[in-house]
């Protein structure tokens, strides 16, 4: 029984009949579920119909069978009469006979129920009911048959003389108000359904968030507990981690179970049957424990049923490099894990497999780098002595590039124009070409466009004459003069204003000087070197830097990458920052820790070396003991600098993919980008799945 609604006294004549018809027309869209709907419908019929059964005959959704929806009286002991729907298979009637008798669109009246005809299963469900006399009328919708409307007496030929065209009209309305209904109600269920699903999503969300991120096998399994209750109800999770020296080992099982001893831990043997033909397989597999003993010993199944447990779901973890193990969700009901569960367990058990994965690679990882980090000490010392760019550090290869052009170009007096974000080094770069040219007796003389007005900038240039000006007191000599037979620097060159740019490109092409306030011609030989942050062919685009003056720059360019193109050379500078600062400010630190230098070489670097040197002085004076720590609250509250990743995780992502695109996608080999980044090529692949970065397709050539 379902919802039920209140009999009402019958009435007939014209003006029953139309209050009937209206009220089915009120009743469309009210209802959501058929057993509701039924009752109510029955009810309005009967103020302009005769019946003591209404009932509709319909398919079973997703089903080739057919149902009779009747709704007659119910007399509850000491309770007014009520109207409730009773579902009765209808046999050997199915769907597709159905379907043929509602198109033909001819009523049937049926003066006595006997068996026989198409319609037999129906008269023979009605005689169970106590009716001995029906009326059949098809139920069709512009979008095809919905099914029967059924009126049923207990008395013989009741339906004689039956206003057929009145029941053709209600029988309209009465198929538009179920398919309504059902529709309605299938929509309901798919909501339900897909809510369902929703709420697993956000668990494996979840989950996701909560054990691949992690770089530690113990931070993986203190997550899984909590999540995967969710994920699957059960009552005990026990995780077996293949050890790879050991293909038999069990790293742990969480919680532990009563009774569990090492010696039973002992006794598991994934090499052997069945359980290596569940890890082969690769899906998750629903164990019965009383029936069977899928562990091989009894020992083991004794425990597990002394626990109270009485069903397990075998999961294995796996990825596309391998098996990591397994993992066994147990629970003390009997009833079997569903399609259903199996699949969502199976899901969790992917993204665990990759979080194991992940943490045993770092763990690798970084046993590697703690090893190089010993042995890279001397290199570096070495590599800086040999080429005499001492305070020049790193090993990327982007930075050997750069030095190759600077030990190229500092035997010519050519021109050159250094390339870079703010704090990149540009200076050092400068003072390397002038330590390594043949002028490296005479000084490097440095001006800084950009910190000076142009008046005084132009004083500072050229020099002046006492009395030259207001303020001139003494005779002052100017840089360019200064450089003779040096090196001139030209630091912030896109600073320059445009009223001294003129006067820059004659200096530039004479080599001629005059102090302000004197007539005095002076001849001045220098090399120059040029520096900017800014993007010099553009500002001549927009009239903020003469083209004539760009030319005389850009002789021999040079481009230092930011700090985040050559992730390789943090390390190093780290070091060298470190012995540095420890010495200077007489602090005992003598390594860097793991994490600290994996979250300084993952940070972006918007302030390049300048902002990883302040942040390393910072660390000296803060740091306690021998080891110097880098708090993760340092990175947390500094600024967005456009174009910038500023998380540590678009930082990494940032970097693999230049990676990726230098070495064509190509992941492994000698050239590949693992060998770029100095990860295995398992490791990448790892990451690049948690990362979400995949190679672009290409597109598809034009159809002929």
């Amino acid at each position: 029984m379902a919802s039920t609604a209140e009999a009402e006294p019958q009435t007939t004549g014209d003006e029953g009949r139309l209050a009937s018809l209206f009220g089915v027309i009120d009743l469309i869209g009210r209802d959501t579920r058929l057993d509701e709907f039924l009752p109510h419908l029955a009810g309005e019929l009967r103020a302009g119909l005769e019946f003591d059964l209404f009932g509709v005959v319909l398919p079973d959704r997703g089903a080739q069978t057919v149902q009779l929806h009747a709704v007659g009286p119910v007399v509850p002991e000491g309770a007014p009469s009520t109207l409730a729907v009773r579902a009765l298979p209808v046999a050997p009637l199915d769907r597709q006979t159905l379907d043929d008798v509602v198109r033909r669109q001819a009523s049937v009246l049926l003066d006595r129920l006997e068996p026989g005809g198409q319609v037999s299963g129906v008269t023979t469900a009605l005689r169970e009911l106590g009716q001995r006399s029906a009326c059949l009328v098809p139920l069709a919708t512009a979008l095809g048959p919905v099914g029967l409307m059924v009126l049923a007496s207990t008395r013989e030929g009741a339906y004689r003389g039956s206003n057929l065209d009145f029941l053709r009209r209600v029988a309209g309305q009465v198929a538009v108000g179920i398919d309504n209904v059902r529709h309605r109600q299938q929509a309901v269920e798919r909501e339900r359904q897909l809510e369902g699903e929703r709420q697993h999503l956000r668990t494996l969300f979840d989950l996701t968030n909560a054990v691949v991120p992690t770089r530690d096998v113990g931070s993986v399994l203190g997550a899984l507990a909590p999540h995967l209750q969710r994920v699957v109800e059960h009552d005990a999770t026990s995780l077996f981690l293949l050890q790879p020296q050991d293909p038999a080992g069990v790293h742990v099982i969480k919680p532990a179970l009563p009774g569990w001893t090492d010696e039973l831990t002992a006794q598991l043997h994934p090499d052997r049957e069945p359980i290596s033909g569940w890890l082969a397989g690769r899906r998750p597999v629903d164990l019965e424990l009383e029936r069977a003993d899928w562990t091989g010993r009894e020992g083991i199944r004794d425990v597990l049923l002394g626990s109270g447990l009485r069903r397990g779901c075998f999961v294995p973890l796996a990825t596309p490099h391998g098996t990591l193990g397994f993992l066994v969700l147990n629970r003390r009901s009997s009833a079997p894990f569903s399609p259903a569960e199996l699949d969502r367990s199976g899901q969790a058990g992917a993204q665990i497999a990759m979080a194991l994965e992940n943490a045993l690679a770092f763990a690798e990882i970084a046993t590697l780098k703690d090893r190089l980090a010993r042995e890279n000490v001397y290199l570096e010392e070495e590599i800086r002595d040999v080429q005499h760019f001492g305070e020049i550090v790193g090993e990327s290869k982007a930075l050997k590039e750069i030095l190759r052009k600077v030990a190229t170009v500092a035997e010519t007096d050519t021109t050159v124009l250094l390339l870079g974000e703010t704090g990149t080094g540009k200076e050092l770069i400068a003072r390397a070409i002038h330590a390594s040219s043949e002028r490296r007796e005479r000084p490097l003389v440095t001006v800084n466009c950009a910190t000076s007005p142009a008046g005084l900038l132009e004083s500072e240039w050229f020099g002046h004459e006492k009395g030259a000006f207001t303020g001139a007191l003494t005779q002052k000599v100017g840089r360019f003069e200064l450089a003779n037979h040096g090196t001139l620097f030209l630091d912030e060159i896109g600073e320059l204003p445009l009223e001294l740019q003129s006067k820059l490109l004659r200096v530039l092409q004479e080599h001629e000087i005059e102090r302000l306030g004197s007539t005095r011609t002076l001849h001045v030989d220098f090399r120059l070197i040029a520096a900017t942050n800014r993007d010099l062919e553009a500002m001549v685009q927009k009239r903020e830097l003469r083209s004539d003056l760009y030319y005389r720059l850009n002789v021999f360019p040079v481009r230092i990458p930011p700090l985040r193109e050559r992730v390789e050379d943090i390390p190093p500078l780290v070091r060298y920052f470190v012995q540095r600062f420890a010495k200077r400010l007489r602090r005992p630190i003598e390594s860097v820790s793991r994490e600290s230098m994996e979250l300084l070489c993952r940070w972006p670097w918007p302030g390049n070396v300048r902002e990883l040197q302040n942040v390393i002085e910072r660390a000296v004076i803060l740091s306690q003991g021998s080891v110097l720590t880098v708090s993760r609250s340092e990175f947390e509250t500094r600024p967005e600098a456009p174009g910038i990743p500023v998380t540590l995780e678009e930082a990494e992502r940032a970097h693999i993919l230049r990676a990726l695109e230098q070495s064509n996608w190509v992941v492994g080999g000698e050239h590949g980008a693992a060998a770029r980044l100095g990860l295995k090529r398992t490791s990448l692949v790892s990451t690049m799945r948690r990362l979400g970065i995949e190679r672009p397709r290409s597109p598809r050539p034009p159809q002929g």
